[in-house]
């Protein structure tokens, strides 16, 4: 008797036929990748006179099953279809079990026009065709037409499946984008030498995004909303304004702006002037050294903090945006349009959150310094070939000032250095 291998397009269908082949008593075995380690006994006897073996598309896969004594002469192994997968590649992988290595074999496949390949993407007009003709259930069908049906639903199939692919690459296209920005910002920190000025760079476009409220060039100076501005700058920076008359502001009780002189550059420049001096005074005392570390630290954690929430926001958003297509809505757009909307939220908390805990925090330096120098081992010099173990570095020096992000550029331009020559 020939070996039998019956291929089945899952699982669960390869269960279901097991069980109508215990009831009919045939003897079988089951390769569906739920027992490895009976795989490779199942696949030793597969080939053996009278075995019948049900396998799904999965299992097994990448080892030949080997004929036994006399079966190549009476025509190899025989494979049976139960139905048509979606891809004609995996046909033709379950054909190629047989005939292996020049011996002969035969593969034959069984369809139903139930089949959900055909129900779903199979041509109408087979069963109304076959009901005029008065074909009855359970009748073969075996014509042209059946197999170009079958082949033109796989066809169907396999462009919706392309489709698919080629959407989720467009979609991971938009999450790519937002991590390039976001890990630029998180290398630029990692690598800064000075976080203060990454740190003071947050805290100017944090008060831009305030001013762009309260001070636009739609409103007069005499109509901003300084308690809303005030609110937002004592909270941020611990920076106090307040209007001391009608015509004139007074930035933390010293720094006096008169309104009908006033416009929102120079509202800009007298606010960031006090958050520099007030973040000056904090580090009074400090290492400056420490207060670097320490700087490097928190921008990390917040930022990794907010990635994180804000994946998991994208992943929410994805998951229902496929509905937008019931609203006439192209659901790619919309979840461009929601993801930047998201991502634009989060680098503002970014820097409002930086900039809050940064100016607040209290910092221990002699705790801190203990506790790092404890995790460290002590008196430890490395020493390589003949080098001093205590030579140090030579320091580079600069011929010319540094100039910082915020003053303005040495060409003359007029703009901020980081607007400038600084990009």
């Amino acid at each position: 008797k020939r070996p039998v291998l019956v291929g089945t397009i899952s699982i669960e269908k390869s269960e279901v036929l097991s069980k109508k082949l215990k009831k009919a008593g045939i003897k079988h075995s089951v390769l569906n990748a739920k027992h490895h380690e009976q795989e490779a006994e199942i696949i030793a006897q597969a080939g053996q006179p009278g075995s019948v073996t049900i396998a799904t598309n999965m299992a097994g896969r990448g080892t030949d099953i080997v004929l036994g004594e006399g079966i190549p002469d009476l025509g190899g192994l025989h494979i049976l279809g139960t139905e048509r997968h979606e891809s004609r590649r995996i046909d033709n992988q379950l054909r190629g079990r047989s005939g292996r290595q020049g011996d002969k074999g035969s593969s034959r496949f069984y369809l139903s026009l139930e089949d959900d390949l055909l129900r779903i993407f199979g041509s109408d007009k087979i069963s109304p065709l076959m009901a005029r003709l008065g074909m009855e259930d359970g009748q073969p069908i075996e014509h042209t037409m059946v197999s170009k049906a079958v082949a033109n639903a796989q066809k169907k199939v396999e462009a919706h499946n392309f489709d698919i692919r080629k959407h989720l690459l467009e979609y991971d296209d938009v999450m790519n984008r937002q991590r390039e920005v976001l890990y630029a910002l998180r290398r630029e920190i990692i690598n800064t030498e000075n976080g203060k000025e990454v740190l003071l760079d947050m805290a100017d476009e944090v008060v831009d995004e305030a001013l762009d409220e309260i001070a636009h060039e739609k409103v007069y100076p005499e109509e901003w909303d300084i308690e809303s501005l005030n609110e937002l700058l004592e909270r941020q920076f611990s920076v106090h304004i307040e209007k001391s008359s009608d015509h004139e502001l007074l930035l933390q009780g010293s720094t006096k702006l008169e309104l009908e002189h006033c416009n929102r550059e120079k509202l800009h420049d007298a606010i960031m002037n006090e958050v520099t001096k007030a973040y000056e005074a904090k580090e009074e005392g400090i290492e400056p050294e420490f207060m670097r570390h320490v700087e490097k630290v928190i921008m990390l954690q917040v930022l990794d903090g907010l990635w994180k929430d804000h994946l998991l926001g994208m992943d929410h958003l994805k998951e229902g945006i496929g509905l937008r297509g019931y609203a006439q809505k192209n659901p790619l757009t919309e979840y461009k349009k929601e993801g930047f909307d998201l991502f634009s939220g989060m680098m503002i908390r970014i820097k409002e959150e930086i900039t809050e805990y940064l100016f607040k925090v209290q910092v221990n330096q002699e705790v801190e310094m203990q506790e790092e120098l404890a995790s460290k081992p002590q008196n430890v010099v490395e020493h390589r070939g003949n080098s001093d173990p205590l030579e140090k570095p030579a320091t580079v020096r600069r011929d010319e000032d540094k100039v910082g992000r915020n003053e303005p550029c040495p060409c003359g331009s007029g703009k901020k250095y980081k607007k400038c020559h600084g990009q």
